[in-house]
């Protein structure tokens, strides 16, 4: 067993990983409490936050860590983290997914290199702003975000020690996908390698404040049973950000209007209109996606016999460029 020792053995060293359902986050901070515990000689603890639904919503992942001899007695959730891990960049726009960070504090965020979210700006001007495309590694490496940011992590916290917490992802795949485990392989030393730190990004004087999830209703505020009280607010519903990675992109020259989409799209995201010509009777006619609807399930792909409808990475712009809206001007609150 490997000694590990912690920036401040009198303290516990927590991480937070932010993300969507269906990243891994869960697994990787399943690897790397087990790694810190078994190999490390750490005490560690780790555990998950989510909904009934995690594919596609929020989730949260959280490990702390502390030396061999300081009992961990706690399993709260973490609110100010020593490193915060963002697997999907849209989750930046919300306050939240970055509230808590400590002025000497790491953020790692995974996004393409062309651009900082202004976001970002929110951050501690004292800690460091690191940028990784796991994503791409990940599709060309034919592995997972996860593998991509635990190699990263593991740069931007030299104790933690890379070969240890590589052989815990290893070992979680070899048995029943020896394929998965080398492109984990590959995806982890890529992330430890190719990412970017990032200089005068963050504008805020020390810590962040701690922001805590709570109900918006309890017993006293809740409405009405059965009552909606704010009818046709799907309208405003945004499921870019559960997207992970990928998007349908339509090509309307190969496609037969068949509405075969239609039929298994579970967001109503594809654009239909009706068209007349010389007298004939009016066709239905697919003209596109509206991707704010749209979370990627890729059940359209799936289902489209003339590959009308293929996946493609989304980068991004990609799919405001190529948004066709469902609502005449966009919905309420869109320029």
């Amino acid at each position: 067993m490997n000694k590990c020792v912690l920036p401040d053995p009198e303290k516990f060293f927590e991480i937070r990983f932010e993300s969507i359902g269906g990243l891994g986050a869960h697994a990787a901070g399943q690897i790397l409490a087990r790694a810190a515990v078994l190999d490390m000689d750490l005490n560690g603890s780790h555990f998950s936050s989510y909904g009934s639904e995690k594919k596609g919503s929020v989730v949260r992942s959280y490990v702390r860590l502390g030396a061999s001899d300081r009992p961990i007695r706690t399993s709260a959730p973490i609110d100010s983290p020593d490193v915060i891990v963002v697997f999907h960049s849209a989750l930046l726009e919300q306050d939240i997914t970055i509230a808590g960070l400590k002025q000497s504090g790491v953020l790692i965020f995974n996004a393409a290199a062309d651009g900082v979210p202004d976001t970002l700006a929110r951050a501690p001007a004292a800690s460091r702003v690191i940028r990784i495309d796991a994503t791409n590694i990940a599709i060309e490496e034919l592995s997972r975000p996860n593998a991509v940011l635990l190699g990263t992590l593991t740069a931007a916290a030299p104790f933690l020690d890379a070969d240890i917490v590589l052989r815990a992802l290893t070992e979680k795949f070899k048995q029943r996908n020896p394929q998965a485990a080398a492109a984990n392989e590959r995806a982890f030393k890529r992330g430890a390698s190719e990412f970017e730190e990032l200089h005068g990004v963050g504008q805020a004087e020390g810590d962040l404040p701690i922001i805590r999830p709570s109900p918006v209703l309890g017993y006293e505020t809740a409405p009405i049973g059965g009552v909606i009280p704010y009818p046709g607010n799907t309208i405003s519903n945004d499921l870019s950000m559960s997207r992970t990675g990928w998007m349908p992109l339509f090509d309307e020259e190969k496609c037969i209007h068949c509405g075969l989409c239609a039929t298994v799209c579970p967001d109503f995201c594809l654009v239909w209109t009706h068209e007349q010509s010389n007298g004939d009777v009016p066709k239905v006619r697919l003209k596109g996606v509206d991707y704010q609807y749209c979370k990627g399930c890729m059940r359209c792909i799936e289902t489209c016999p003339t590959e009308a409808l293929t996946r493609v990475t989304e980068t991004p712009g990609l799919a405001d460029r190529l948004r066709v809206p469902l609502y005449a001007g966009g919905a309420p609150g869109e320029n």
